[in-house]
């Protein structure tokens, strides 16, 4: 018998959620981003889920690019952030994925580039995140470069990135949006401006291509109800199961640091899994985890291998009893919040030794 802390990641509600995706993106594709491990759930299992219907896939960099194509991954991958010198250039072409380009070095490197297959290239312009791009006002001129150059195939694709979509009520995502069309009027190029809360909550921002990232393992990016949101379904469950059970007499302490007293006559489940496998450290005290349906509170600092719950209100606990850490009953966003962080974090920081457990394959 194996360590019981496990993520189980549904692969059918994978495929429902990039199914809404495609749905709110049509007539134009949705590019499903598999960064940072696909956030967590295992790229290559994700992609080769998707590899069928996904028209292409979106990564941050060439070693994942390269991760997919060991894992059969045919399908064109773009390079979000592009590539890092002539040598990965180079190799990003040969094996072909499509390049983010989002500098001046860049596009000179594909312009001097000789003996490349010709590479689909993307030109990212800032229009208010303020991280990587080039001014919308050059768009023109940077757009004839790449098209002219006989190192790009096809069209390049105007794209640029939204800081704030997920604040429905922040005119800042309009404004960008204004400011792109300024200066994409009149370049005859695809474009590509929606991420998942853009795509969701933002229907004039979805064009030819649209990238969803987090919406596709099934939870909202907005902090509140929305119509389009609701309708994801998550993908990952991560659960353990309760390992020992003890009492704990009132006044005495729990954990590291005795951070957590107990005031009453306590019953302590503990469970193995821990920082180490990409659950917080600084999970304050009261976070619920479910068991056996019932929201029970940590109690005590998590460690790294092993993290405590207080069960002395649910006297039918006992030793073997699955713990649901987040899911479908316990959503991420609302669990990384007692953590002071986003879903985002939680999904992306888990640990490579906690198996992957794919269901509905088919």
């Amino acid at each position: 018998m194996s360590r019981p802390t496990r993520a189980d990641i549904d692969l059918a509600a994978l495929r429902h959620n990039y199914g809404l995706a495609r749905t709110l993106s049509a007539p134009g594709r949705a590019m499903p981003i598999v960064k940072a491990d696909a956030y967590g759930h295992g790229a290559a299992a994700i992609a080769q889920a998707l590899a069928d219907i996904a028209p292409a896939f979106g990564v941050a960099c060439f070693e994942e690019a390269a991760a997919l194509r060991a894992a059969g991954i045919e399908k064109p991958i773009l390079l979000l952030e592009g590539f890092f010198g002539e040598e990965e250039l180079q190799a990003a072409a040969g094996a072909g994925c499509w390049l983010m380009i989002q500098s001046e070095e860049q596009l000179r490197q594909v312009e001097a580039a000789r003996a490349i297959p010709p590479v689909q290239c993307w030109l990212k312009l800032d229009t208010g995140m303020r991280r990587l791009g080039f001014p919308p006002e050059h768009a023109a001129e940077l757009h004839r470069r790449l098209r002219d150059c006989p190192q790009v195939a096809g069209p390049p694709v105007l794209a640029t990135h939204f800081a704030r979509a997920d604040e429905l009520d922040s005119d800042f995502t309009a404004r960008q949006l204004e400011r792109f069309t300024e200066h994409a009027r009149g370049i005859d190029a695809p474009r590509s401006l929606a991420n998942s809360p853009a795509l969701l909550g933002w229907p004039r921002t979805r064009a030819e291509w649209n990238r969803p990232g987090f919406m596709l393992y099934g939870y909202p990016p907005f902090p509140k109800p929305h119509p389009e949101a609701n309708k994801l379904r998550p993908v990952m469950s991560l659960r353990s199961r309760i390992l020992a059970l003890r009492e704990v007499a009132a006044g005495e302490t729990v954990g590291y640091g005795g951070g957590w007293t107990a005031g009453r006559r306590s019953i302590i489940a503990t469970v193995p899994a821990g920082y180490g496998d990409g659950y917080p450290r600084n999970m304050r005290a009261g976070a619920p985890v479910l068991i056996r349906g019932r929201r029970t509170p940590l109690a005590g600092a998590v460690s790294m291998d092993l993290l405590t719950v207080d069960v002395t209100d649910s006297p039918d606990a006992a030793t073997g009893d699955e713990v649901l850490l987040w899911g479908k009953e316990l959503p991420v966003g609302e669990v990384a919040g007692w953590a002071g962080t986003i879903g985002y974090e939680l999904l992306t920081r888990l640990h490579a030794r906690v198996p992957r457990n794919y269901l509905n394959r088919d």
